[in-house]
């Protein structure tokens, strides 16, 4: 069963093939197996998720269940459960029990979907190699030497291990999909606003987006199909009707224009890893797509103005964890300033400090002009040559990172090398643009991502293309050996 889809797996429990309660069990049971040595989970809920599914077995029953009803998903341990600890994978809010639900969690229950836990992550979502944890790092399944990618590469190292059938991620800057390229799973980023951030623990508010780590386009459709749509209590959730994203995914692509940004395939990306991005483009070809070369010229500025709009933000936002309200309390203040001091020293790690103080040196009044400012300005040339690009294309492509999997440890002592990870994700985030990334092949023995970027809003379109490249080749099937 744990090599099936959530299509499949939808298919077999409304058939009476097999129970959500035999299916969470079979998925617990590999979680106790196999996560020892992955680390991917920080939370494991056996005995809600066997409630769950009793629950979901009725629904079933009575034929009032909807697709993920009795699927078995891992949630991003950002997002607040009511009861649960919600943690952010940091010592910070290692006591955090939350009161309340996110609007994703909220609507993953009201469909019925079994919880399995809380995966690991970057603390507070700061990291490319889910190293930052105060959990400890996630191992890649494909290579328990390498990372997962991050911040959300508990999710990712969860679901290519197949202990979940699925997981939601956040991206702030790639960490959806990133770790999906470097874990061989396929995962979204939405056009920002399109899911509630309410409940969500902010890194940078402008540019945090939820979204789906999963096997298929087509199980990433199902997912998103829940989690879309308006949130009054998210003043950035956009009031947009949510089309039906399984409609159109086995549209035929013929005359489908895909741009190359000449600036993605240039130095700096491994050799073999863009022989296996090309090979993937050549089966776009095979299907009917045209491909020309575009340029977005100020893409090489985005990893710079990313590393001022996100710190600052992230400043701001993690300004509320002084240790009066909740979270980390230092013992024995002497005063109020020393409780503050102690309690955000002990409580953040060295990445989350860094960030923050470049944010606070950002944004101080000697230097918000030169800094923030400029880079806010730097930003929108970003998303004009994204918009100018779309005039003349359907969808853009290029690798999703330009090397396969690195070693744990490799850059841990170089922030700056470890920024760059990020390099070709950052500009969609930047730009607000949904962008996702699907397995294409190998290299090196490790996967590699296929990033499909899209116009605002155009999440059917992307799920339909990713979609189309799936039914012709099966990398979404592999998965790791000593895990199968």
């Amino acid at each position: 069963m744990y090599q099936m889809t959530i299509a499949e797996l939808a298919a077999g429990l409304k058939s009476g093939q097999f129970s959500s309660e035999e299916l969470t069990q079979s998925y617990l049971q590999r979680i106790k197996q196999y996560d020892p040595e992955l680390n991917s989970y920080i939370t494991v809920l056996e005995e809600q998720a066997l409630a769950q599914a009793k629950a979901a077995d009725q629904r079933l029953a009575s034929g009032t269940a909807g697709p993920l009803t009795g699927i078995p998903l891992a949630q991003k341990d950002i997002f607040c459960t009511n009861g649960v600890k919600t943690s952010c994978g940091s010592k910070m809010l290692d006591n955090f029990i939350s009161p309340y639900d996110a609007t994703v969690i909220e609507k993953f229950n009201a469909a019925g979907a079994v919880m399995l836990g809380k995966t690991n992550m970057d603390e507070f979502a700061m990291g490319s190699s889910n190293e930052t944890s105060f959990y400890g790092a996630v191992k890649n399944p494909w290579n328990t030497k390498a990372v997962p990618g991050g911040s959300s590469g508990g999710s990712a190292a969860a679901v290519a291990a197949r202990l979940a059938a699925a997981a939601t991620g956040t991206d702030t800057g790639g960490s959806i999909r990133q770790p999906a390229a470097l874990c061989g799973i396929t995962g979204i980023k939405p056009t920002y606003g399109r899911v509630s951030r309410y409940g969500m623990i902010a890194f940078a508010s402008s540019l945090d987006q939820a979204g789906t780590m999963t096997q298929t386009a087509e199980d990433s459709a199902l997912m998103l199909q829940v989690m879309a749509g308006f949130d009054e209590r998210d003043s950035t959730c956009l009031d947009k009707a949510v089309p039906d994203y399984t409609a159109n995914l086995n549209d035929d692509i013929k005359g489908l224009k895909i741009g190359l940004p000449k600036e993605y395939f240039a130095e700096g990306l491994d050799s073999d890893l863009a022989k296996v991005v090309e090979a993937a483009i050549d089966e776009y070809k095979k299907l009917g797509a045209e491909v020309v070369e575009i340029s977005l010229p100020n893409s090489a500025l985005s990893v710079p103005a990313y590393y001022v709009v996100a710190p600052a933000e992230c400043s701001s936002n993690l300004s509320r964890f002084d240790g009066v309200r909740f979270g980390h309390r230092c013992d024995d203040p002497q005063d109020l300033e020393d409780l503050y001091k102690r309690s955000r020293g002990e409580g953040f790690g060295s990445e989350v400090k860094r960030r923050i103080m470049i944010g606070t040196y950002a944004l101080s009044a000697g230097y918000y002009d030169a800094y923030y400012l400029k880079a806010q300005k730097v930003r929108q040339l970003i998303s004009d040559d994204f918009k100018q690009a779309f005039k003349d294309v359907d969808v853009i492509m290029a690798p999703t990172t330009p090397t396969v999997a690195f070693n744990i440890g490799e850059k841990a002592d170089d922030p700056i090398t470890m920024y760059l990870s990020d390099i070709n994700t950052i500009a969609v985030n930047l730009a607000g643009l949904p962008g996702m990334s699907i397995p294409a092949g190998f290299s090196k023995e490790m996967p590699v991502g296929l990033q499909i970027i899209g116009n605002y809003f155009d999440e059917a379109r992307l799920l339909n293309v990713a979609h189309q490249y799936q039914t012709v080749t099966d990398w979404h099937r592999r998965m790791p050996e000593q895990f199968a």
